[in-house]
This record gives C-alpha cells, structure tokens and sequence, in this order.
C-alpha cells in the first residue's frame, strides 16, 4: 500500500484495546461512523490511488472505554514507528510493537499475538505473557543469570544445544527490559532468535522473534528492530 499524505482529527478519547496501526507514519484517522453497539469506526483518508484497509482487528474507537492520554501514546507510537514496519498495541494487555508490515497474523499455540512472513513460516514473531508478582524484571535476579537460566532450561528442548551471542538491558520512561539474542541448535535444524522481557501490569512478557540460522545475518537487522520495539503501557 503506498500513502503520499494522510490526516489526523481528533474522533473520540478512546480506542479498540487491540489495534493494528495502519502503515503510514502518522494516526490517519479523520472520519467516525456509528453502529448498532455504539462503537465508531476510524477510517483512512488518503490524497493518492491506492487501497486502505486494516487487517484482522479494526481500528475501533469505543466510546468511554479508554482515557485520552492513551490516544496520545498511541499516535506517538505510530509517528515513531520505522518505515517498512506495521505496529500493533494491544491497550487491553498493555504492550506493542512493531512487525515488517508484510507479515500476516497467525495463531500461535499459547501466546497473545503472533505475526510470521508471508513465505517463510519459520520467520515469525509472537507474544506470550503470565501473571507474576514481580514488579521489576530486574526482580528475577541479576541479567546474565536469569538470560542464561531461561535459554538453556525453558527455551531449548533436550536435543538442542544453546548458544547465547548477546544481551542488553534497557531503561525506557522507568521501566526495564533485557534483551538477548541466541542460537538452539539441533542435529537436523538450527534457528537464531532475539527475545525481550520484561514485567508490569502484575505480568511477565516474552516477545521472541526468530528465523532460521541459515537466514540469520540476512534477517537479523530487520528482527532487531522488532525485539527492540516492544514496550510496556499501563493498563
């Protein structure tokens, strides 16, 4: 889909809990409609040929159901998000992220979202969270052993052997990630991927985005920016 411009007007101080972002830089959101639940509709106005469509979840705006400022990180996100990239923020469960905008969603067996390429099954990314009564990732102990404890006993099986080439923590408006990348390799396949964590909202999330080791310094970039963009929002 190619955007030369879109506009933005204020509709309603609220949004779907679920949303993907359209794929311009900016909220293009500038007309409502009613329906028959009272929920408005958000539609997408360009000035060029071309088709505008959301994917799975609508962009909805439910009357009263959210505050205003949740608006306003919302169209933070959208103006931050990276050329090439599709974000998607989940108010109800509060976290987002961005996705290479060519992904599709998919189900994902026990996670919350999930987005894979459109040829390359392997090369996905996906959302799980647990209640927890931590506060603070850094509440699980120091960086280095908690990464190591969670790839060598919870993310590779019995067959594979795991490699760890690297991990950062990150500070971002108070709250902290830690954000590793890791290599499970197994007698038949090998794949490479990059995981942030982090806790809030009485929650820990894992997102993990991941390909095949073979494809790995081709993608690897790309992925990067995927593990990076997830952030926590209050709920």
């Amino acid at each position: 889909m190619i955007l030369s411009s879109s506009s933005f007007t204020w509709i309603s101080p609220s949004f779907s809990p679920k949303l993907n972002l359209p794929q311009s830089n900016h909220l293009p959101c500038n007309t409502a409609t009613s329906s028959p639940n009272n929920t408005a509709f958000c539609a997408l106005e360009t000035t060029s040929t071309g088709e505008s469509h959301f994917q799975r979840r609508p962009l909805l705006l439910g009357i009263g159901a959210l505050t205003a400022n949740l608006q306003l990180t919302n169209l933070a996100f959208a103006r931050e998000k990276p050329d090439r990239y599709q974000a998607f923020v989940d108010y109800e469960d509060g976290y987002s992220y961005v996705y290479p905008r060519d992904w599709k969603e998919f189900d994902f067996l026990a996670h919350d979202s999930a987005f894979k390429d459109k040829l390359l099954q392997l090369q996905n990314v996906r959302v799980r969270f647990i209640p927890t009564e931590k506060k603070d990732i850094r509440d699980l102990g120091p960086m280095e052993e908690v990464i190591y404890f969670l790839v060598k006993h919870r993310y590779a099986a019995p067959n594979q052997i795991p490699t760890i080439n690297g991990m950062e923590e990150k500070t971002i408006d108070g709250k902290h990630y830690y954000t590793f990348e890791y290599i499970l390799t197994s007698p038949n396949y090998s794949s490479a991927s990059i995981a942030t964590i982090a806790i809030g909202n009485g929650r820990y999330y894992t997102l993990i985005v991941g390909a095949n080791e073979r494809r790995w310094k081709r993608v690897r970039d790309e992925l990067k920016v995927v593990a990076d963009s997830f952030r926590l929002l209050d709920i």
